[in-house]
């Protein structure tokens, strides 16, 4: 079987920082690769991979303000899709403009599903509904105007983080700082709580940061990180007392508290979205409605055990696990 594996081209595969997308797409492919398939990665030509890289975006736009993100996008894309004869499957990771061709390809597609970034988006998966093949990352991230043939959940290379058994003394935030993530709702939680907590990430929205994050840095009992590589997240992560994910949206997912667990580190999060597929209350932390409750769940951390974090997120988010799921489906396809 031969499979391409189509990731952005925002950023680096794996990312050096933020990369959300470029992380799942190259545990995929590295997943995939370790069960003896053979991939071809098309990402951005500074990508790494064990596989075959093909690539005509040599870096990253995201890194790039002088580079075109649609000029890059369509170049891309294309790339892949002038090649499709080549392979038996092409696995999409970038969202729904790669549909648009799918009609002019015989190859046939998977496109996991990444989340809705609107809902204006919709009209084109329902578009190509019928000859292609969706995969939803949670049960809860699903759009009833479509159809699936399957869930996959994101799949974590534990070998990128250290399990530690004694918990820090600080609160985590990890992810893009936006609203939608709840950098701010983490502030009030930790003032509340009054413990420090350390904020780690992409500033997406540079207004919110300015007006809600950046007054309450301090270096003391507030403080900004900056936007963690790899290393650093899994420092992070391990030395911390909790993360907390108070998030203002449905997340379609939610990568740092798979990773989090790998580190052994328990979390608070909102009841939204697929945190009650990612989150065993009262065991791997605790799901709660407001900044309040959240505050007050952080008192029962220490009844948590670690060691059950890291068992559960073994049991569910491997990338062998995720890679085994996604074989799966290529072969109801293909057989």
């Amino acid at each position: 079987m031969k499979v391409a594996v189509l990731s952005p081209a925002v950023w680096r595969t794996p990312p050096r920082n933020y990369g959300p997308w470029e992380q799942v797409a190259s545990n995929i492919t590295e997943g995939l690769i370790e069960k003896g398939i053979d991939v071809t990665l098309f990402a951005t030509g500074d990508s790494i991979t064990s596989g075959k890289l093909d690539y005509v975006i040599e870096e990253p736009y995201g890194e790039n303000p002088e580079l075109d993100p649609k000029v890059c996008e369509c170049l891309h894309i294309s790339n892949l899709m002038e090649k499709a004869s080549q392979f038996d499957i092409i696995h999409n990771n970038y969202d729904f403009l790669p549909l648009t061709y799918s009609r002019l390809i015989k190859i046939p597609m998977v496109t996991t599903i990444h989340g809705f970034s609107s809902p204006k988006i919709i009209p084109v998966y329902k578009k190509y509904n019928g000859i292609n093949y969706y995969v939803s990352i949670s049960k809860s991230d699903r759009s009833s105007e479509l159809k699936y043939i399957a869930t996959v959940y994101n799949g974590i290379n534990e070998k990128e983080f250290t399990y530690k058994d004694i918990p820090g003394d600080y609160l985590l935030f990890l992810g893009r700082i936006h609203h939608e993530k709840g950098t701010s709702e983490c502030i009030e939680i930790a003032k509340k709580a009054k413990m420090k907590l350390v904020i780690a990430g992409l500033v997406q929205d540079k207004k919110y940061f300015e007006e809600k994050i950046k007054p309450h840095l301090n270096n003391r009992d507030v403080i900004y990180w900056g936007n963690a590589d790899p290393e650093q997240r899994n420092e992070l992560l391990g030395g911390a007392y909790a993360l907390l994910h108070p998030i203002n949206f449905e997340e379609p997912f939610g990568l740092s508290v798979v990773e989090s667990y790998f580190c052994g580190t328990p979390v608070v999060v909102f009841r939204r979205g697929s945190m009650k597929e990612l989150v065993i209350d009262g065991k791997t932390g605790f799901l709660v409605n407001n900044n309040y409750e959240a505050a007050e769940a952080l008192k029962n951390i220490k009844s948590l055990k670690r060691k059950d974090c890291y068992n559960f997120a073994k049991s569910k988010f491997t990338r062998s696990i995720m890679a085994e799921k996604y074989i799966e489906v290529y072969n109801r396809i293909l057989l």
